[in-house]
């Protein structure tokens, strides 16, 4: 390992909505039109975008004084190469840290918070004014860091895709996804609108909802009032559930096998029957996927490498 000093930094940075505007509508002009046009405020997109970027020059202040250090967007990460030894950061919001933890490998993942008054930042715990007091600790390993389970998808064909949070397989449109589920020894056919499997981390997110909705639904017919006996697991959590959306019971398929857990040793495997539009995609990200169409088999269960987030 380099000299703590010696360490590459790698800043994750994201495109502010103004800045998408603008690509979509091709001047700023433009875009107010567009947004002002439909009666919502074009203020507040100019403020985030100043917010931000001046959160973003004083980090980048920060590591001019460090040394060596790279900038790229979150769009590139998927074809970015990190060096074993790297320093990683992430300027806000929480999804950028965990769109950027699932491609990382033990490396030290600092979570920078822009703007606290926009963003809760569960996952960006300090402020860019802090960096430079950080930086160096970290850098020489005197940081303590919360250790974050991962999830892993492995198709029969080789491709491999994290989730820090979720993984999502499913389909594409809202038609029926159609595929056949083996888990504890169990296999069936199943018809419906995916499923997710859920980190610890993921724990308090997306897989929330579905329960949340799911036993609201069920105490309007009687059953268990909302949330009753549901507990988010720890974020280090060796396991991961999973949940069916909407399954469907039909003649050719079946909703036994809908929820559950896969412990450190346990996978779920799922065999896709959909001819086009089939995929798998993890933390919302569907722009980075995996295509799950007719024959492609998936195995999912807890991942050997582990996020690493500075505390």
């Amino acid at each position: 390992m380099p000299a703590a000093n010696d360490r590459k930094v790698v800043l994750v940075t994201r495109k502010t909505r103004l800045e998408d505007l603008i690509a979509r509508h091709l001047t700023a002009a433009q875009a107010r039109f567009y947004v002002e046009h439909l009666g919502a405020d074009f203020s507040d997109y100019e403020r985030e975008h100043e917010v931000y970027r001046a959160q973003r020059h004083t980090t980048l202040q920060v590591l001019e004084q460090w040394g060596r250090y790279q900038v790229i967007d979150r769009g590139f990460l998927p074809n970015f190469l990190f060096g074993p030894d790297d320093i990683v950061a992430a300027l806000g919001q929480d999804g950028v840290v965990a769109n950027t933890m699932k491609y990382l490998d033990d490396h030290p993942l600092i979570g920078l918070n822009p703007d606290p008054a926009r963003h809760d930042g569960i996952l960006l715990p300090f402020a860019p004014r802090e960096f430079a007091k950080l930086l160096p600790e970290v850098a020489a390993d005197k940081r303590d860091n919360q250790a974050v389970t991962m999830a892993e998808a492995r198709l029969n064909d080789g491709q491999v895709l994290y989730a820090v949070n979720d993984l999502f397989i499913g389909a594409r449109t809202h038609v029926s996804a159609i595929y056949e589920l083996a888990a504890g020894g169990a296999t069936e056919r199943q018809s419906s609108s995916g499923l997710i499997v859920s980190t610890g981390l993921g724990s308090t997110a997306w897989f929330k909802s579905i329960v949340t909705g799911s036993l609201a639904i069920a105490g309007s017919f009687g059953g268990p009032p909302p949330l009753t006996g549901y507990e988010a697991l720890p974020w280090d959590a060796p396991e991961l559930r999973f949940a069916v959306r909407e399954p469907f019971p039909s003649r050719h398929s079946q909703t036994n096998l809908v929820c559950g857990r896969l412990a450190s040793v346990d996978h779920l495997r799922i065999r896709s029957l959909m001819a086009e539009n089939g995929v798998i995609f993890s933390d919302g990200i569907e722009a980075d996927r995996l295509d799950f169409n007719a024959g492609a088999e998936v195995t999912i269960g807890v991942a050997a490498r582990r996020g690493r987030l500075i505390v």
